[in-house]
């Protein structure tokens, strides 16, 4: 109910977060590091090869620049270069850097992702991934990226240990997404999971219900009005950000017989610019719901 399929995390690419990266597109990243003599392109990876050659590569010094491998991972990243981001953020799992950490968090999440990887690669990099973000958060706790990071691994570990622990978890979750909220006001990306915390809960089948109703003295609930609020308050943050929380708000408005409201949302999610899969299948499931209201 609660893993990464029933919180619906399969997330598109978004801007970066923490102070390297708040707020600034790809090209600023580009330009910045090319600036820095950092010759960065998806073909040749010169980068990567340089910072290799320069520092080893099975061994990272501790002279490196964390700002410079940070530009790196969000050009990677920013490019879908999801096996080579993992390849230079692994390189410094030992480190003490929040920034880094919480990046090789999602790094390995990314990469447990794709449909290249063995089942049991998937599962060792889930737990790798939590605990990463889990040191990220013990090295800085007032980064809302890691907050956000951890929240979504251990959804994530949840998926490997059954429907108990994935219901226990579910409370740390949100306050993990909440807490990150309280540091990063406009992070619609949080915004937009708290509100899948909240359909999720919101339609519930009762025999989850009643398994919650025996891990809490009082269980977590929510209802489809607040899940609302926050893809409202996420679409407010930052408009037309993810294909994905216009489709829940049509979804939502369809749970609440808006038929009206529902039409619009719906709408515009069918006609979101389709970039990635998610989007076209986005684009599919809003199509089927219009056809049948």
């Amino acid at each position: 109910m609660l893993g990464t399929a029933g919180l619906g995390l399969r997330l598109r690419r978004e801007a970066t977060d923490g102070p390297w990266g708040r707020g600034r597109t790809w090209s600023e990243v580009l330009r910045k590091s090319l600036h820095r003599g950092l010759v960065l392109s998806t073909g040749s990876f010169l980068a990567y090869e340089a910072h290799k050659v320069t520092f080893g590569f099975a061994e990272v010094h501790a002279s490196f620049k964390v700002e410079e491998v940070i530009e790196q991972a969000d050009y990677l990243y920013g490019s879908g270069e999801t096996e080579k981001l993992y390849q230079l953020l692994v390189q410094h799992k030992n480190s003490d850097d929040a920034e880094l950490l919480w990046r090789l968090a999602r790094a390995s999440r990314d990469l447990a992702q794709l449909s290249s990887t063995s089942a049991e690669e998937k599962k060792q990099l889930t737990y790798d991934s939590f605990e990463y973000a889990k040191k990220a958060l013990e090295k800085n706790e007032s980064n809302s990226a890691a907050h956000k990071w951890y929240g979504i691994c251990l959804s994530d570990v949840g998926d490997y240990e059954g429907i108990k622990t994935k219901i226990g978890n579910a409370i740390v979750i949100k306050e993990h997404f909440q807490r990150a909220i309280e540091l990063n006001p406009k992070d619609a990306t949080t915004i937009h999971l708290i509100g899948i915390w909240c359909y999720s809960f919101a339609e519930m089948p009762w025999y989850q219900r009643k398994i919650a109703a025996t891990l809490f003295a009082t269980p977590p609930t929510s209802t489809f009005q607040e899940a609302l609020r926050y893809f409202h308050m996420a679409e407010e943050a930052d408009p037309n950000f993810y294909s994905k929380n216009l489709l829940f708000l049509g979804k939502t408005y369809l749970k609440l017989n808006n038929k009206k409201m529902a039409l619009l949302w719906l709408s515009k999610a069918k006609e979101y610019p389709a970039q990635t899969e998610e989007d076209k299948q986005v684009q599919k499931e809003a199509l089927e719901l219009l056809n049948s209201i």
